[in-house]
């Protein structure tokens, strides 16, 4: 058999302990920030990990190995330099072919799922694009939470997707959706999309009881756990589904489409926000990995 997964000291040391893990994804360094701001998310949200009492497991596949937890160097490497952007279609390949590739939400709960993690930390889902009745463009994220018994503590999923249609995508496919301290699904970079959410929770131990509550029922799903910026944090819906019609307009005339499109989208809001998309997000990022690794302690207590 190949040595697919390959984790590092310390996530291997808690996982034999049954220890709290968050997994935490790359493509967010690699596609979703720019450099230096995109490194010195990672290292924050590690430590933001390890302040609230477990170990952080960022996951990346380095020259063909799907590595559970990296070194700083390793950090930065996934941080500068250009590496394939991997969806869960896209593992098999890059182990095969021992290639560097950035995980996306997909990717990591897998590779969560495989190497025995139960909650993971990302700053929004992907779900249904806008234009999807005619480009069919679902992503892969959401069969991948599906089919991987993991808690995804999240903003909701991005806003430049069809919302609506990603919640009911999301119920489609048996994942559970709860609002962390809301009733409504959080629209990533702003607090409320508006869309009314059934399930509600508000402190980690609620959360532990549904992960526990799955397993004892047998069941192989995710569950995403909705955790809403913070009202100092958001920049609110109005503004930003403004600057995301005018960003879609100029991807359409530019031909942007498929995997390259979510990174494109984010660099456009970047620049007609002036910036509050980034600052948004790296807030969001440092929240959802805050309530992440709160959970996870209170699955493993």
């Amino acid at each position: 058999m190949m040595p697919v997964l390959r984790c590092s000291l310390d996530v291997r040391r808690a996982l034999e302990r049954s220890e709290p893990v968050v997994a935490l994804e790359t493509t967010i360094l690699s596609h979703g920030m720019p450099h230096p701001q995109n490194l010195q998310t990672a290292r924050e949200v590690e430590s933001i990990v390890r302040q609230a009492g477990a170990t952080p497991a960022t996951i990346a596949v380095l020259a063909g190995a799907v590595c559970v937890g990296l070194d700083d160097v390793q950090l930065e490497h996934v941080a500068k330099d250009p590496m394939l952007k991997l969806g869960a279609s896209d593992l098999a390949f890059a182990v095969a072919t021992a290639a560097d590739g950035a995980t996306t939400v997909g990717a990591t709960v897998q590779c969560a799922a495989l190497a025995g993690i139960a909650v993971f930390a990302t700053g929004g889902i992907g779900g249904v694009h806008r234009d999807s009745a005619a480009s069919m463009d679902v992503s892969g994220d959401l069969d991948a939470v599906a089919t991987s018994p993991v808690a995804v503590v999240c903003a909701g999923a991005k806003a430049i997707l069809d919302l609506p249609k990603t919640l009911q995508a999301l119920e489609t496919r048996g994942i559970p959706v709860v609002g962390y301290g809301t009733d409504t699904f959080p629209a990533f970079w702003s607090r409320s999309s508006g869309l009314a959410l059934a399930l509600r929770c508000d402190t980690p131990r609620e959360v532990a009881k549904i992960v526990r509550a799955q397993r004892a029922l047998g069941q192989r799903c995710g569950l995403v756990v909705a955790n809403p910026i913070a009202e100092r944090d958001e920049v609110p819906q109005a503004e930003m589904e403004r600057a995301i019609d005018l960003a879609l307009v100029q991807a359409a005339a530019a031909g942007v489409t498929g995997k390259a499109l979510t990174p494109w989208l984010l660099d456009r809001l970047l620049a007609l926000t002036s910036g509050r998309s980034l600052s948004a997000n790296i807030a969001l990022v440092r929240a959802n990995a805050r309530l992440a690794a709160e959970v996870a302690v209170a699955i493993a207590s």
